[in-house]
């Protein structure tokens, strides 16, 4: 059923909002991996390229000088990969999704990574908290091409457990709608969708859900070519033992999930995933942003 659009109030109109876009491309050139276009619309920005690979993978670091989203804010983020380049995208900090206000503006992020034939593309932010009786709607699309890589995460903090605030099956204001679609010359090979709503918030605390957990990680790489070597495998198995994680190989992907409550702990776990994963499918070792360090 259709219903009209509602016209804003005037307190709605008024309040502020700061939305963003931000479109990057990389293109393999004679002298290496290069940034080539960096477009930007509002307070979205990147640092200079770094090299600690050498000049075939470029890293980048995305800034949002705000720090976070308030109600109305939607930021746009679209990185695209020419054939047979190589970029590493990630964050310095975290981001926020903050409380919104009472005229019921979602906070929104999409996300859209292209990488055409035989590039590499991974795309690494740090991790993104939820303030209590935030509104979020996060959205990531990776298109790829013939022959192409991606290796991908997504850390979500419910709250600030470290603070000891944490969302709760109480909580009758917090919503998040979080996506990630991964196509192939058009065709949708994986789809993951997670909602919270006050109307299913019984799964923060349920066996089946997040376990009374307020921090989730989710690693994704591929596509494969074949199964990843059981060497590698064991390898991964082993880094969720002791701890509330799992790795799987669903078609040509792998997937590893996480819960804990430190988003640094998933961070750390998701890394070494990483660190295995890596020189299977991009062919060349582990080498994380200086970023991480400082």
């Amino acid at each position: 059923m259709n219903h009209p659009v509602q016209p804003l109030t005037n307190a709605q109109a008024d309040a502020p909002t700061w939305n963003a876009e931000l479109q990057l491309i990389v293109r393999k050139t004679p002298r290496g991996t290069r940034l080539v276009q960096c477009n930007h619309d509002g307070p979205l920005y990147v640092q200079k390229p770094f090299y600690p690979e050498g000049p075939d993978c470029s890293h980048i670091y995305l800034l949002h000088p705000p720090g976070g989203m308030v109600s109305g804010d939607f930021l746009t983020i679209r990185v695209q990969a020419e054939a047979n380049s190589h970029a590493l995208v990630t964050t310095p900090g975290a981001g926020r999704v903050y409380k919104a206000r009472s005229d019921g503006l979602l906070q929104q992020q999409k996300v859209v990574l292209t990488a055409e034939d035989d590039a590499a593309l991974e795309w690494m932010p740090l991790e993104t908290i939820l303030f209590p009786s935030s509104r979020a709607q996060l959205e990531t699309e990776v298109q790829l091409g013939n022959n192409s890589r991606f290796i991908g995460w997504e850390i979500t903090s419910l709250g600030l457990p470290a603070n000891g605030i944490r969302l709760d099956d109480q909580d009758q204001h917090t919503t998040l709608k979080q996506g990630l679609k991964i196509y192939q010359n058009g065709r949708l090979l994986l789809n993951e969708r997670l909602a919270l709503s006050p109307a299913n918030n019984a799964v923060l605390n349920a066996a089946a859900g997040f376990r009374g957990e307020p921090v989730h990680g989710l690693l994704v790489a591929g596509p494969f070519s074949e199964d990843l070597p059981p060497q590698a495998m064991e390898q991964l198995q082993q880094l969720c033992e002791e701890r509330l994680a799992g790795v799987s190989q669903n078609g040509r992907f792998v997937t590893l999930r996480c819960l804990g409550d430190c988003s640094e702990k998933a961070r750390l776990l998701l890394t070494d995933a990483w660190a295995v994963l890596r020189p299977y499918l991009m062919n060349r070792p582990a080498c994380a942003p200086r970023i991480w360090a400082t």
